[in-house]
């Protein structure tokens, strides 16, 4: 018995499981004393794995696609926001409150550029 079914078991023990099964089944005759591993409720459990895994994969597959469109839609309204800073620029100057607003620093903030000072050489 598995010490744990919260985790996952690895690819080999899962294909030695249906080997397991499958040399079960060409047991001729097989009849267990426990009437819960009889081949039909054997062959269940499989059946059930492979729908289990089949709908992982779908779920998987349509989370990737979600994540796309989230990814793609955040895009394209960040686009449309600095499209919308430039239209405040162009409307209000880039020296306006308003375009101070949208947390844009205006421009007259900046500092001037200027000469720089000559260094002076030390003498020892």
């Amino acid at each position: 018995m598995a010490d744990s079914n919260t985790r996952r078991l690895s690819p080999a023990v899962r294909q030695n499981d249906i080997d397991v099964l499958s040399s079960i089944a060409e047991l001729k005759p097989y009849t267990p004393a426990n009437a819960q591993y009889t081949l039909a409720l054997l062959n269940a459990a499989k059946e059930a794995m492979d729908k289990a895994q089949k709908a992982e994969l779908k779920a998987s597959k349509d989370l990737e696609a979600a994540r796309d469109n989230a990814a793609a839609a955040e895009f394209a309204f960040h686009e449309k926001i600095l499209g919308g800073k430039t239209q405040v620029a162009a409307q209000y100057t880039e020296n306006s409150n308003e375009y101070q607003s949208l947390g844009m620093k205006k421009k007259s903030e900046y500092a001037k550029p200027g000469r720089k000072k000559a260094a002076k050489a030390k003498t020892a």
